[in-house]
């Protein structure tokens, strides 16, 4: 099973560094994918959750995109990676409770749907991770990577 970084985080949310790229790059060398926040602000790709606050190059995410798992925040973003010829691995999501990524596979945010090894599913806390009894997925996005231990 796959374990990705939710923003970067490796041991609990950090909202002051999420997002950051070097936050990012952090847990991309431990060996982790990642979950980025991607927003289109004047035709230039930014990081952040609720607004753009890391202005990051195409040639940035190029470099990392075997790793990173870019959670298209608006519209800008989703069509900017769409028009690409590139092999990103993106999402859009705001209230859904699941959506399929560009690689197919779906991107669960209500657990009590069915589970299998297509799905990516947000175990953010702790308690999220110890009270999850559903069938094994294809990776669980995370804020605690060294806690999930999914049998």
């Amino acid at each position: 099973m796959k374990i990705i970084s939710h923003r970067g985080n490796i041991n609990g949310a950090d909202p002051k560094k999420e997002n950051r790229p070097s936050y990012i790059d952090a847990a991309i060398q431990l060996g982790y994918d990642v979950e980025i926040d991607l927003r289109v602000n004047n035709n230039e790709f930014w990081l952040g959750h609720d607004e753009p606050q890391y202005k990051i190059e195409l040639s940035w995410m190029r470099l990392r995109k075997e790793k990173l798992w870019i959670h298209c925040k608006d519209i800008e973003s989703a069509l900017m990676l769409s028009l690409l010829d590139e092999d990103f691995k993106y999402f859009c999501h705001s209230s859904e409770p699941y959506v399929c990524t560009s690689y197919k596979y779906i991107w669960v945010h209500d657990l009590t749907s069915v589970i299998n090894d297509k799905c990516i599913i947000p175990l953010l806390t702790k308690d999220d991770i110890m009270n999850y009894k559903n069938n094994k997925p294809y990776a669980v996005c995370t804020d605690f990577v060294n806690t999930v231990n999914l049998k």
